[in-house]
């Protein structure tokens, strides 16, 4: 017999014919980047990608799913602020971002790849000439 030593924050789903229980934990205000419980995750086993298994288990399409999942993911590693968090289901375990993607796919997609495009509404890379361009006026490294 195999054990399976992964850290995972999460359960997982029941596959009891029960109920499904979100598997992403809701974590606590503020999230800090350095919160000791994701630094403990092993690969595979992250809240996103708990995220991302709860949306596919709930009818997600698969590439909104992963689309969902980068979001998630990169609200938390490029600390983005708490309101964003929120909104990328680190609060609420995901299920407004679950409910948004089965009811209004391409909504989601829009916001989502929104997100990921100015990196939480921080900038944007310029058209002509691929600098990032700060919101807050300035021109910076890219993110």
């Amino acid at each position: 017999m195999v054990q399976n030593d992964k850290k995972s924050l999460s359960p997982g789903l029941t596959g009891s014919g029960g109920k499904a229980v979100p598997a992403m934990k809701k974590f606590r205000r503020p999230l800090d980047i350095f919160d000791s419980e994701v630094l403990q995750c092993t690969f595979g086993q992250y809240p996103w990608d708990d995220w991302e298994r709860d949306a596919l288990a709930a009818g997600v399409p698969k590439e909104l799913a992963g689309l969902g999942r980068l979001t998630v993911r990169e609200a938390y590693q490029h600390g983005w602020d708490d309101r964003l968090k929120s909104l990328c289901g680190w609060y609420d375990r995901g299920q407004r971002m679950i409910k948004l993607a089965l009811r209004s796919p391409a909504t989601a997609e829009r916001r989502w790849q929104r997100l990921l495009d100015t990196d939480g509404y921080r900038g944007e890379h310029d058209p002509k000439t691929g600098e990032w361009v700060s919101f807050n006026g300035g021109r910076a490294q890219a993110p």
